[in-house]
Order: C-alpha cells, then structure tokens, then sequence
C-alpha cells in the first residue's frame, strides 16, 4: 500500500501533537516539525513517525524542511499548517514589528509551506492543504487585532487557493476551533497587559484579560485539543473534504449569527458576552 505523506508544522504539543499521533496510528507517514527537536522526539516511537526542525520564520528553513522529506519521500501528499500564536494589544499600543512577526507565523509561513509543496502536489494530482485557523478568522475578539487580521487573512488566502488548485485534484480545508484547552491563554492575556495595562486602554483592557481567563476556566466553553484533532483526521481521510470543519457546537452558533447579524448588532452582544465572562 503507497502510503500518504502528511506534513504537520507545530506538532511539538496541543492539537498538533495529538494530530500526528493519530495520523501515524491512522496509517499515515507523518512528518512532524517544530523549532523544539526535544519535543518532537515522541514519533520516533512510530515506525512511520519522523521529526524534523522547522523555524517558521526563516524562509531557508522551510525550504531545506521540505526538500528533505521529497528527497526521502519523492512526494508530500497532505499539508497541515497547524502552527501558530496569539500576541494581543490595542492597536494603538501593539508594535508593528510584533504584528508583522505574528503575520509570518500565522500567515506568510503558511503560505510559504503551501509555494513548496504544491509543485509535487499538481504533479501527483492530488493532496490536501489543511490550515488551522479559528473562529477568530471571522469573528472579531477585543484587543485581539492582529491575531484576528492573520487569521482574516489565511481564510481569505484559503478560498482563493481552494479555487486555483481544484482542477489539479487538491482540496484546501480550513478548521475554525473555538476555545482550546492548552496555554495559548496565557501567553495572549500576558502579552495584552505588558501591551495595554498601563495606557489609556488600561481598563478595558485588564477585563477583556480577565474575561479571556474566565471563558477559558469555563469547562463548559473549553474543548480538548483531540476534539480538532478528530476533525482534522476527518478532514484527511473524506474522499470529498468540506471546505470548512468546526468545533464545538457554539462555534457554529457564533458563525451562524456572525454571517446574518448587522455589525453594529454583533459587535453589541459581543462586548455584552465579554462584560458577563469579565465580571464572573
């Protein structure tokens, strides 16, 4: 059996640990890569795991990443841009050069991962690009501008793809989780009040911090990262992949009332939604 190739960036913990891990025990080869060679040694433990290091933000090291799996692989038939990370602010308070540091994880890294593989991709007439955005790709967050610009952007980047690379047998996926059990919330609220704690956005700022805690200590708001894991293995193995995958159900809630509601209707409830989980 000619087994598929999957490449998985951000595999060193979360959803993309449990991702590769149920991909090798699914069959699949699985390529996992993340700046942290210690913490990608696991799928050594796979007959058909393999880990590489990857630093998103150099453009050689997405190249030399990719030419060494076709070089033992000659094929990648799956592409899963899972990596990815939230800093927050103010607009107003948030240095640029932060900003354009979380485009490239969030976007040009994605991008640049998809340029290298789709050549191999066209040439076998098949493959699947699977990028990990979030609710975040539609719905907007306080203080959160540029993680939700990035993730505006790959969704916007993923229709577009969808379209040009059909003809060649390709899908492109695109998974919107909500809220994720991990530490992704500690680093966004850490990095919203070094960025706006002490400006004129100071108030507002400390109870969308203080919100972003609640919902995530909410049991009942916050998912395990194999939930998404199980969407994105559904998403792999469909013979007719859905352009998008969602998870848990009050993320099509939200969706659903994002795409039929005024703006200034949702931005309402919104900031209401945000007050309630700030004042719990």
């Amino acid at each position: 059996m000619n087994k598929e190739v999957v490449l998985i960036t951000g595999a060193s913990s979360g959803i993309g640990k449990i991702t590769a891990e149920k991909l090798l025990k699914a069959g699949y080869i699985v390529y996992g890569v993340a700046r942290s060679i210690d913490s990608l040694k696991y799928l050594a433990e796979y007959k058909y795991g393999h880990y590489k290091y990857l630093d998103l933000s150099e453009t050689e090291s997405i190249e030399k990443c990719v030419s060494e799996i076709i070089e033992t692989e000659n094929k990648i038939d799956i592409l899963i841009n899972n990596a990815g990370y939230g800093a927050f602010g103010a607009v107003e308070d948030f240095d640029i050069s932060e900003a354009r540091a979380e485009f490239e994880v969030n976007l040009f890294a994605a991008a640049k991962l998809i340029k290298e593989v789709l050549p191999f991709m066209r040439a076998n007439k098949n493959g699947k690009i699977i990028n990990i955005s979030s609710v975040a790709g539609k719905v907007w967050f306080p203080f959160a501008a540029w993680y939700n610009a990035s993730k505006f952007a790959l969704e916007g980047l993923s229709d577009v793809l969808r379209n040009e690379v059909k003809e060649f047998g390709i899908d492109v996926v695109i998974i919107q989780p909500a809220a994720v059990k991990s530490n992704w919330v500690n680093g966004a609220t850490e990095s919203l009040l070094e960025n706006s704690a002490e400006s004129v956005y100071a108030e507002n700022a400390k109870k969308t911090a203080k919100a972003f805690k609640n919902i995530y200590a909410n049991n009942y708001l916050v998912i395990e990262a194999e939930v998404i894991a199980n969407l994105i293995l559904k998403a792999v193995k469909a013979k007719k992949a859905k352009a998008r995958y969602r998870a848990p159900f009050y993320a099509k809630l939200l969706l659903f009332f994002r795409s039929r509601l005024p703006d200034r209707i949702f931005d309402y409830l919104t900031n209401k939604i945000m007050n309630f989980f700030a004042n719990k």
